[in-house]
């Protein structure tokens, strides 16, 4: 569950959880699972410690939640392990910690997901508890209200956080006519509005095996999977009629929107059209963001814009490629009159790098880093089960890991200059300003409010 928390920026990259350490050497092999029911999962089988880690998601998240139930996924994330069955909140939970078993879910803009940890001696009493979660959980009035509660003290901190303001009014400008301008964990209006029963209709149909991949790795077999899958995820709907969410692409002008807000500092944020995961110059897009503002120091932006001229305290870029709209964003956090200035040299790198792309030098760096630091994702069995996930999410095929690195590499200087031009629109960019007033004649909405 998402009980919301300050700027939460989408850097591209998937956490790790630091379970245990995958052989350093080992080759992952990723083996396709199909089960009796056809419900199919992605496992990487590994007996080296009696651990196992499943992660699973249903395409499609809080965009589907209606208008006026906004924070619905969220809030039954938070609550599916309060109470499944015949155990209540209490008692299940009891059961997770007497035993270590790690259960949880989270929702997301497209996907509702979930977690799932425990020791291999413990696995049988895990599946369970997780199979009952999905397909029998209490939504008992305790647990709901206190769950209820602890969303709504979340939000009202974010009413003071000048990082969610600035997320929250930019992706409200940019898709005023499209679930993407949704709040994933809703409005104080909204989560009072969801009731029992809408949480028991959301585990009802939103839960469905049509939308569910599946990600597992550590000690398990391919013919002990199958079993698993059918116990855990057979008795979910096989579809649900919930209409899918619409793609759409927007057309971004260059507006500027403040919102004024009483605070030491001022927080920005910008950007514009993206590339989808599967547009071929995806892994161009990736080494050019990198050089751009996605490597940290090793940035053109924070060099420019924090080193060189002492304008900012951080500064950067990430490509954001949605299921239904790509989008490449940044941020910037400074005094407020340094503000347009800084956003001055933003918009002149931006235009430098359209124009002329990156050096053999830059080039070169990113490969190095883009390629090394990949293997440190493999860090665990939860780590690799949620990169499993995510690849089936992407629509990756089975070999990624395998192949990954030969597609960075395979990018040239010439792939990302073109790429920098087709992407890179200064002129384009729709920012964002939280802060005090400003003398710059922009467009300005109360704190926590966004243009339309």
């Amino acid at each position: 569950m998402r009980i919301p928390t300050p700027f939460r920026a989408v850097l591209g990259g998937l956490g790790l959880l630091l379970v245990a350490v995958w052989p350093a050497q080992a080759v992952i092999d990723v083996q396709r699972v199909v089960s009796d029911q056809g419900i199919e999962a992605w496992l990487a089988e590994d007996h080296t410690l009696p651990i196992i880690s499943l992660q699973f998601a249903f395409r499609g998240g809080a965009a589907q939640d209606s208008e006026d139930k906004q924070g619905l996924a969220n809030m039954a994330s938070g609550l599916l392990d309060e109470g499944a069955g015949a155990l209540d909140s209490f008692a299940f939970q009891s059961k997770l910690q007497d035993l270590a078993i790690e259960l949880g879910f989270d929702a997301g803009l497209d996907t509702f997901s979930g977690s799932l940890k425990t020791i291999t001696d413990n696995r049988e009493t895990a599946f369970d508890l997780l199979e009952t979660a999905l397909t029998e959980p209490r939504f008992d009035p305790e647990p709901v209200e206190r769950i209820r509660g602890q969303i709504l003290a979340g939000l009202r901190f974010e009413k003071e956080d000048p990082n969610t303001i600035a997320s929250r009014t930019w992706f409200e400008t940019a898709f005023p006519d499209h679930p993407y301008r949704k709040r994933t964990e809703g409005t104080e209006e909204t989560v009072r509005a969801i009731t029992v029963d809408d949480l028991k209709q959301f585990a009802a149909t939103r839960l469905n095996r049509e939308d569910l991949v599946i990600g597992v790795a550590g000690d398990i077999t391919p013919e002990e999977l199958k079993t698993v899958l059918d116990d855990v995820f057979g008795g979910l709907p096989e579809k649900s009629d919930l209409p899918k969410v619409a793609d759409v692409t927007r057309e971004f002008t260059g507006r500027t929107v403040a919102v004024e807000m009483d605070i030491p500092q001022t927080v920005g944020m910008f950007g514009h059209a993206g590339i989808a995961r599967d547009d071929p110059d995806f892994y161009a897009a990736y080494v050019l963001n990198y050089i751009l503002g996605g490597g940290g120091f090793a940035s053109r932006l924070m060099e420019e814009v924090r080193e060189e001229r002492g304008l900012a305290y951080s500064v950067y870029s990430y490509l954001y490629p949605l299921d239904h709209a790509a989008l490449m964003i940044g941020g910037v956090a400074t005094q407020r009159a340094r503000f347009e200035t800084s956003m001055d040299v933003i918009r002149e790198e931006w235009r430098k790098m359209a124009a002329a792309g990156p050096t053999e030098g830059e080039l070169a760096d990113a490969k190095t880093y883009l390629t090394g630091a990949f293997p440190l994702r493999f860090s665990s069995t939860g780590a690799i089960a949620s990169i499993l996930m995510a690849m089936q999410l992407d629509d990756l095929p089975i070999d990624h890991l395998e192949t990954r690195n030969a597609q960075v590499e395979a990018v040239t200087l010439a792939d990302v200059k073109r790429v920098a031009e087709r992407l890179l629109k200064p002129e384009n960019l729709l920012v964002v300003v939280v802060g005090k007033p400003a003398e710059a004649a922009v467009s300005t909405e109360p704190a926590g409010a966004a243009s339309n």
